[in-house]
């Protein structure tokens, strides 16, 4: 069983939280949102996984991107099991609330953990864009890590984004990004073709981020 760090204590401005996890994302999302799903072979083998996954869980995607994350903060760690019962079905009255141990990259990057929050930073043609994220739930097996932010301020965007990396029995190796997305109302409405455009063109820069020949 895939264990699961999740975190929802704080806001976000979206309500399908953690729907980036759902198997049938692509034909029943979230009603009112765009889902997508992208997934593209980083190579092969256990050592090619290793690096990758260092990468993806210090915000390597995002940096290789052309992100800056800042204001960065402490994620909880705390592991959400579901409900717990009783022999007779009934809700223990006292929950499980294990935590996941902290992690560090080579370089002491503390890895990304559920609760964590940070800013998305990107030079655009006049300014700064800046997206608040919070991540809202981590994923730890050894063949399979990832994590998934979802926006906590208004913006051109508001939604959960996923990238998880899996080390397949034919020993390949694979990233899969999805996301859930919606773009604003009313007038602002006229502004979501050159949205969705930049967000496919972001996507195709987010899976190269980790490949051997320009990333991880």
């Amino acid at each position: 069983m895939t264990r699961r760090s999740t975190f929802t204590d704080q806001s976000v401005t979206y309500g399908a939280i953690g729907a980036t996890l759902d198997p049938d994302l692509l034909r029943y999302p979230p009603a009112g949102f765009r889902p997508a799903e992208d997934t593209v072979r980083l190579g092969s083998g256990q050592g090619r996984f290793d690096r990758a996954a260092e990468s993806l869980m210090s915000w390597g995607i995002q940096r290789g991107s052309g992100f800056e994350v800042d204001d960065i903060s402490a994620g909880t760690g705390a592991q959400y099991p579901g409900i717990v019962y009783d022999a007779d079905g009934t809700p223990l009255p006292e929950q499980p609330a294990p935590r996941s141990e902290q992690r560090f990259a080579a370089d002491g990057t503390p890895y990304i953990a559920a609760g964590m929050t940070a800013t998305l930073r990107r030079r655009k043609r006049f300014g700064t864009a800046s997206t608040p994220v919070l991540v809202v739930y981590v994923l730890d097996e050894p063949n399979l890590v990832g994590f998934a932010y979802g926006t906590t301020a208004p913006g051109p965007e508001s939604g959960e984004e996923s990238f998880v990396l899996e080390h397949r029995d034919d020993d390949t190796v694979w990233l899969t990004i999805r996301s859930i997305l919606q773009t604003p109302g009313g007038i602002r409405a006229l502004t979501a073709p050159g949205i969705r455009r930049r967000r496919r063109e972001l996507t195709r820069v987010e899976l190269r981020a980790l490949h051997p020949a320009g990333g991880a």
